[in-house]
């Protein structure tokens, strides 16, 4: 068995869960605050397509709309398959966002450094669209 580093990353919104959730659970909306993920989306049957940060194509599949807040989406492009885990919680009247990143045995430190920083920039970015 295989443990990888990892290291979980989260932001709080001032802003009921549900509505977050809502927003964020919308494949649409990524590329208003998911830079890190891509650019260009279109929606591909079940999938979707995206140019990466690189200007690399990739597939997304998003987990369906669901009743426990999870956002966890795979994406498929040149290193791979990468499965990411992101939530949406209750935080009081407001919500907790996550995403837990996993230091694959390919990548670097500074590339998981740097990966880290992009998620976090996407967090920020999306508190920012959603809170008043």
């Amino acid at each position: 068995m295989t443990i990888h580093p990892s290291r979980t990353i989260s932001v709080s919104i001032d802003r009921d869960y549900r509505e977050v959730y809502g927003f964020a659970s919308m494949p649409e909306n990524f590329p208003r605050w998911a830079a890190g993920l891509g650019r260009r989306f279109e929606k591909s049957g079940e999938e979707w397509t995206a140019e990466d940060p690189q200007g690399r194509l990739i597939r997304i599949r998003f987990s369906r709309p669901n009743e426990f807040n999870v956002l966890d989406h795979t994406v498929w492009g040149v290193d791979g398959e990468t499965r990411n885990a992101m939530r949406v919680v209750p935080n009081g009247t407001g919500a907790e966002v996550m995403f837990t990143l996993l230091r694959t045995p390919r990548m670097t430190e500074e590339a998981f450094a740097a990966d880290a920083a992009a998620v976090e920039r996407d967090l920020k970015a999306l508190k920012t669209l959603l809170e008043p």
